[in-house]
C-alpha cells in the first residue's frame, strides 16, 4: 500500500481541512530499526505519528531502562505533546522497535492547530487516556507482580506487537526494558522454560504457551 494512501487512512477520522493542513506542513519519514528519535533533555522539533512499524518510550537511570510503552501504527507520544506545548525538554527516550515510518508534525504548527482545530486536541487526549492507563499497568505490574508473570507477560505483548515468534532478542535487552538485572532475567527465564512455557534458543526465545 502507498504511503499517502496509508497516511490518509490513519487521520481519516480528523477534520478535513486540518488533514489537508498536515498533509501541506508535515513530512513523512521512515526510520530504520534501533533508530534513536528522542533523547532526554532534548527539546521536541516534531511530533511522530506512527504509519507503520513500532516505537519504544522508555526511562533511565544509571544504567538501568524501565520500558514505559509502545507508539503502535496511528499513535503518537504524548510525553511528546505535552513537552512540545510547555516548550520543555523531553523527560523519556525513544527509540524504533523495528523500521518505522513516521509522520512528522512540527511542533510550531502543531501549536496552531490546536487553536484552531478540536480535532487534533481529541488525538492527543485519547493518546493520554492510553498511555495513563499503560503507565498504571506498568506500576502494577513492578509493584505486585513476581518477575516470572511480568517477564511472561512482556514476552507475551512483545510477540502481539511484532507479529513474530521467536524472539530475537537477548537477556540484558529485556533486562533494560523490565529495569532488571540481567542475571535475574537469566534466572527467571530458565524457570518459565522449565514450565513448558518457553523455549530458549541460540538467538532468541520462543513463546510455547499463549
Amino acid at each position: 500500500m502507498a504511503i499517502n494512501t496509508k497516511v490518509s487512512q490513519t487521520l481519516s477520522h480528523l477534520n478535513a481541512n486540518l488533514v489537508a493542513e498536515i498533509m501541506a506542513n508535515s513530512v513523512t519519514k521512515e526510520i530504520s530499526q534501533n533508530t534513536e528519535i528522542l533523547k532526554v533533555g532534548q527539546y521536541v522539533k516534531v511530533i511522530p505519528i506512527v504509519i507503520s512499524g513500532l516505537i519504544k518510550v522508555f526511562t533511565r537511570v544509571e544504567e538501568k531502562e524501565l520500558l514505559l510503552y509502545y507508539i503502535r501504527p496511528q499513535e503518537s507520544c504524548i510525553m511528546s505533546f505535552a513537552a512540545s506545548l510547555k516548550n520543555e525538554p523531553s523527560s523519556v527516550f525513544a527509540t524504533t522497535e523495528e523500521d518505522t515510518t513516521a509522520l512528522l508534525l512540527p511542533v510550531d504548527k502543531v501549536e496552531n492547530w490546536t487553536k484552531q482545530f478540536p480535532d487534533i486536541n481529541t488525538l492527543f487526549f485519547q493518546q493520554y487516556n492510553l498511555r495513563y492507563s499503560e503507565l498504571l499497568d506498568t506500576i502494577h505490574h513492578i509493584l505486585f507482580d513476581k518477575m516470572d508473570k511480568r517477564l511472561y507477560d512482556y514476552l507475551r505483548e512483545k510477540i502481539s506487537l511484532t507479529n513474530r515468534n521467536p524472539l530475537t532478542i537477548s537477556h540484558r535487552q529485556i533486562a533494560n526494558e523490565l529495569g532488571t538485572a540481567r542475571e535475574v532475567i537469566s534466572r527467571v527465564m530458565k524457570k518459565l522454560e522449565h514450565e513448558g512455557k518457553v523455549r530458549q534458543l541460540k538467538n532468541g526465545i520462543e513463546l510455547l504457551m499463549r
